[in-house]
């Protein structure tokens, strides 16, 4: 189908796009969302503001203790930097993992954490890594955290006007193992089930654990009792398979035609499993 018509600039400056976005234009960056439903007229956006050209919003760098990824950074961009794939493997791991290599070389990390589609698979690893999202607007700016930032189904804390700056990982701490497990929908790739793991030793203990969780609730989310059980464990196959079956403790479970809530229920103990145990074996 054809999209409703729609004016288009393409802006040379950050101020002169978030000006544009105050008046009530929508942003457009990588457009592997909006364009689909621009063309299924499920979204009809009267003036479309280009964000790809700016180079402000297109930047991977490593700045103190933390990793700064522009908003318009492609999936190929953080899958393949050497600053990501050094200081933050999870997040290069999770990229790698979405769509194909034609959506990762257009859709962008800050596009698809706007998008926040319950199954996407850069939630699950964000809130392993207990990421900030930096939002910018015409006369502010402000950071919130990502168990903040992601609210519901397709819902974030964006205001009107404002856009996704950057988002922000901690480095990693040596010795950490990270682990991004899914089962994919054939069709989009998209996750049924994500599972995204963090862990560190320490004397032979876990001392941390983090894991985040996709595709099995309206929104990511992270998995604090299975992190709770793991505290203080040697990491055991019986112990990763008790904390692995709290994962969805208490959650409402996603049901749909790709999987009954049950089964994704399931299909969540066993990749926790698995990721867990991977994020282990990677640990030093």
């Amino acid at each position: 189908m054809i999209p409703q018509a729609f004016d288009y600039t393409a802006p040379k400056s950050l101020d002169e796009a978030l000006g544009l976005l105050a008046k009530g234009a929508k942003p457009l960056a990588g457009g592997m969302s909006l364009i689909p439903m621009m063309k299924l007229r499920l979204a009809a956006p009267d003036h479309l503001v280009d964000l790809r050209r700016l180079k402000d919003l297109n930047y991977i760098r490593e700045q103190g203790a933390a990793v700064h990824i522009g908003a318009t950074a492609t999936h190929y961009d953080v899958e393949n930097s050497a600053v990501v794939r050094g200081k933050c493997p999870l997040l290069a791991e999770t990229a790698a993992h979405i769509g194909d290599v034609q959506v990762r070389n257009m859709g962008t990390i800050g596009g698809s954490i706007a998008h926040n589609d319950p199954s996407a698979d850069y939630p699950a690893a964000l809130q392993a890594l207990e990421a900030k999202v930096v939002l910018k607007g015409a006369k502010s700016e402000r950071t919130v955290s990502v168990a903040d930032f992601f609210v519901d189904t397709f819902t974030t804390a964006l205001e009107p006007g404002e856009i996704i700056r950057e988002v922000i990982v901690p480095v990693e701490d040596s010795g950490t193992g990270t682990s991004y497990q899914k089962v994919a929908q054939p069709a989009s790739g998209f996750a049924i089930v994500g599972i995204a793991v963090r862990v560190r030793k320490s004397g032979g203990k876990i001392g941390m654990a983090r894991i985040g969780v996709t595709g099995l609730a309206n929104r990511s989310y992270r998995a604090a009792a299975a992190e709770k059980a793991l505290e203080g464990k040697a990491g055991s196959a019986t112990e990763i398979q008790n904390a692995a079956s709290l994962v969805a403790e208490r959650v409402d479970v996603n049901s749909d035609l790709h999987a009954s809530a049950d089964y994704r229920r399931h299909l969540a103990v066993v990749y926790a499993a698995r990721a867990l145990m991977a994020a282990l074996a990677r640990s030093a």
